[in-house]
């Protein structure tokens, strides 16, 4: 059984007693709890070949109304979210530098049922010679909507740019805060390119694949906020997607965008449909 689906399990439990309000708001409790799983994914630092070092520390900023709501079992809902964080961690063999928290914070400038989740890996005193705190990410990802069928993700940032390799041939560990830079296709390798649309797989077997509710489009999706000819991806490095002038836009890892550079694992919602692309080497 999945992870989230033990949390929410748990929750369930406790729908009619303390978090009886809780699920009145406008962002869910296991929304967070997906954000907070991309979180670590999008920030994991492989330390060395035993170890990957995942946030301990993380905020999630949620509007006015939100917080409202949600405030009074902060405490509960936080140490909750902090055990789910443990078991997806345990699942991925991730590790941590100090204990897991989760706090909830007021954003003046979110709107109901926007979020955003900022993260930073502390360390205990026990790990202080181990390890130096990370230093503080740039500016703070944008917000997040929870969309039906999948969870509010922020944009994932864009991962750095490999450093040259020590001598010998062999990478070193990344920084601290950065993420491992993927390792660079072999001469003469193929990407294959993919969409998965609930449960179905749908090769991209040309460099561009329009999506659309129209018979014309390359793969039809039958929604009706889907506009004829929605958007287009194009394969390539990178691969991206374009609004083809939709009526209802694009949201791509949670953000809404007219373009957006893809990556294997990128959700993207069109109308009520999500999809996942996906690609890999061979």
């Amino acid at each position: 059984m999945g992870v989230l689906k033990k949390f929410e399990q748990r929750l369930e439990g406790l729908v009619n007693g303390t978090f009886a309000k809780v699920f009145k708001s406008e962002v869910q409790p296991v929304e967070i709890a997906g954000a907070l799983q991309r979180e670590c994914d999008n920030n994991a630092t492989i330390w060395n070949r035993d170890r990957t070092v995942v946030p301990n520390d993380f905020i999630v900023e949620l509007s006015t109304p939100d917080f409202e709501r949600l405030s009074p079992y902060s405490g509960q809902l936080g140490d909750e979210l902090a055990g789910m964080v443990r078991d997806y961690a345990k699942q991925q063999r991730y590790t941590f530098m100090g204990p897991i928290k989760v706090h909830l914070e007021k954003a003046d400038d979110l709107d109901t049922g926007l979020y955003r989740v900022r993260s930073r890996t502390l360390a205990s005193s026990a790990n202080q010679q181990a390890a130096p705190e990370r230093a503080p990410a740039g500016p703070p990802p944008a917000a997040a909507r929870g969309q039906a069928g999948g969870y509010g993700y922020p944009p994932a940032a864009a991962p750095p740019m490999p450093a040259a390799p020590p001598p010998g041939g062999r990478p070193g560990p990344a920084p601290m805060g950065q993420r491992p830079a993927a390792a660079a296709p072999q001469p003469g390798g193929r990407t294959r390119h993919w969409i998965e649309i609930n449960g179905t797989r749908h090769q991209i077997s040309r460099p561009t694949l329009v999506l659309g509710r129209s018979t014309e489009a390359d793969v039809r999706i039958d929604d009706p906020g889907v506009s004829r000819r929605h958007c287009e991806i194009r394969t390539g490095t990178p691969s991206t997607i374009q609004d083809l002038g939709s009526t209802n836009g694009i949201v791509v890892d949670g953000q809404h965008t007219t373009r957006a550079t893809l990556r294997d694992g990128s959700r993207i919602v069109v109308g009520s449909t999500t999809i996942i692309y996906r690609q890999a080497e061979g």
